[in-house]
């Protein structure tokens, strides 16, 4: 057993503090008032899952994605270490493991064991693999940095901040679904009282493609036949159920060296083989599986895509932010990590339920009844780890110097039958007032009308300007009218599509 300070396992713990503790920092340094240039998407672009299934789906790999390249090569040569080492979903899975251990010592024997299920990760991977083929991108859902990412943005550091008021908002922000987001994250850290890492040995295609990668590493855990005394203590605290005291399984190995010192002889170390060492188990997965996996997908994952711009034209409360791609091109790329929904300072993104279809779940839309597109606000196109919210500068969005138009989210329209002035000869213009375009997209008319004892009235009645209009939803947000608003934002109009405008040219 080795006995020196630093041990690699030591090292491990000290890496996988680190790169948590990073991951909070960069979700600290993405909100609104902190994102000064820092790349707060710097581990969502370390995932190569979310670069390859992009690729393959929009057909570009997008350049922030390229340092992904760094785990392909590092797994190559070292093994799946990503998972221990780097990957804030596995670290978090670890610890809770730890933590609310039900089985522990030689009782943990049995559940530190490979079991058939672990095959599971391979056939979500080769599903993922074969929807992103077919222009269907489901990553998001299930790759761990995602989800972690997600679950912060939407349920854990909101709830933080409502209980310390440390937040950059003065009132923490609000998601729609978040209770859905926490009780599937919470889920799936409190099921590790039972079997350990429970994500990552059965469920993560980001595990598995790093597994199979892996399965090319010269660097691995090698048991040294001689030595070995068959005690099973490696076993007690085995992070991948690798079998470390038979054949290794090497694509389920987490390079978490638990094993390797907890070894009362010396008889396991990770590197090149020496002589007489153990041999290594190939992936256990039967062709005929994979194969009927393969068909299942290719026949029953386009009942999930649609034509994106025809739903989009079907629910006009499809409203994207500033910058996003095409609704095609949109879901080609998004990952609905809601790293956008983090930095916007007004609380307008929302995850999408079923809006755009299942496809869009949890995709980025606005909802101007919560919040509003700031005017000279550009900060979710920054944060974006595949660039389906393109970059864009606040000339652009404003169409200032250089731009002949704005960037249009979509157009207001007014509902006569709700509206104060038009509807209950009530005055009220909160919706000029608030209109950010110059010159302003709502306009209004005075009239004299008469209430119903004949008395004259002198009302301003608004109108909206659809050229003016960029469809921020200040108007919508602003509106004193409860429940539905007298004014709403659809995204007919919006710049994004050819299609989707209010009268289409013959």
């Amino acid at each position: 057993m080795p006995t020196t300070l630093l041990t690699l396992r030591t090292l491990r713990r000290i890496y996988a503090l680190f790169f948590v503790g990073l991951f909070v920092l960069l979700l600290w340094l993405s909100d609104f008032k902190n994102l000064q240039g820092y790349a707060s998407d710097l581990l969502l672009s370390l995932s190569p899952l979310t670069a390859l299934t992009t690729t393959l789906t929009s057909g570009v790999l997008y350049g922030g994605l390229v340092i992904s390249l760094v785990i392909v090569v590092g797994t190559l040569i070292f093994g799946r270490f990503f998972c221990s080492w780097v990957c804030p979903m596995g670290i978090l899975n670890q610890f809770f493991g730890w933590l609310l251990a039900k089985y522990k010592g030689e009782a943990a024997i049995g559940r530190n064991r490979y079991q058939t299920s672990f095959r599971l990760k391979y056939y979500i991977l080769l599903v993922l693999l074969i929807g992103s083929a077919i222009g269907v991108l489901q990553v998001g859902l299930m790759d761990p940095i995602a989800l972690t990412t997600r679950s912060m943005v939407t349920t854990i550091l909101p709830a933080w901040e409502r209980m310390t008021g440390l937040g950059p908002y003065a009132n923490a922000p609000i998601f729609h679904g978040a209770l859905l987001i926490a009780g599937i994250f919470v889920g799936l850290l409190l099921v590790t009282r039972w079997l350990p890492r429970f994500w990552c040995r059965v469920l993560c295609p980001l595990g598995a493609m790093l597994g199979l990668l892996a399965s090319w590493s010269p660097f691995r855990i090698h048991r040294d036949l001689d030595k070995c005394t068959d005690c099973n203590k490696c076993q007690w605290s085995c992070q991948g159920a690798c079998d470390p005291q038979g054949e290794l399984r090497i694509t389920e190995c987490h390079v978490c060296m638990n094993c390797v010192e907890s070894c009362p002889e010396g008889a396991l170390h990770y590197g090149l083989p020496r002589s007489r060492s153990s041999s290594h188990v190939a992936l256990d997965l039967t062709k005929r599986r994979v194969l009927e996996i393969a068909v299942a997908g290719t026949v029953l994952l386009p009942v999930f895509k649609g034509t994106a711009a025809s739903r989009t034209l079907e629910n006009k409360k499809v409203i994207r932010p500033p910058g996003s791609l095409a609704e095609v091109d949109f879901l080609a790329r998004c990952i609905k990590c809601e790293a956008c929904m983090r930095v916007c300072p007004t609380n307008v993104l929302q995850p999408a339920l079923l809006e755009s279809g299942f496809e869009g779940l949890w995709t980025p839309l606005l909802d101007n009844r919560i919040g509003y597109c700031e005017h000279h606000c550009v900060l979710c196109g920054q944060v974006c780890p595949t660039a389906s919210i393109r970059p864009i500068s606040v000339a652009e969005k404003v169409g200032g110097e250089g731009f002949a138009k704005p960037i249009k989210l979509g157009t207001a329209f007014f509902d006569h039958g709700r509206c104060l002035p038009w509807a209950m000869q009530t005055p009220c213009i909160v919706c000029e007032e608030v209109c950010p375009t110059s010159p302003k997209a709502i306009w209004y008319e005075k009239r004299i009308v008469h209430d119903r004892k004949g008395k004259p009235l002198e009302l301003k009645h608004p109108f909206v300007e659809p050229d003016l209009c960029i469809g921020c939803g200040i108007c919508e947000n602003r509106c004193p009218v409860v429940d539905h608003a007298a004014i709403r934002v659809t995204s007919v109009g919006e710049s994004r599509s050819e299609t989707n405008k209010m009268l289409l040219k013959r």
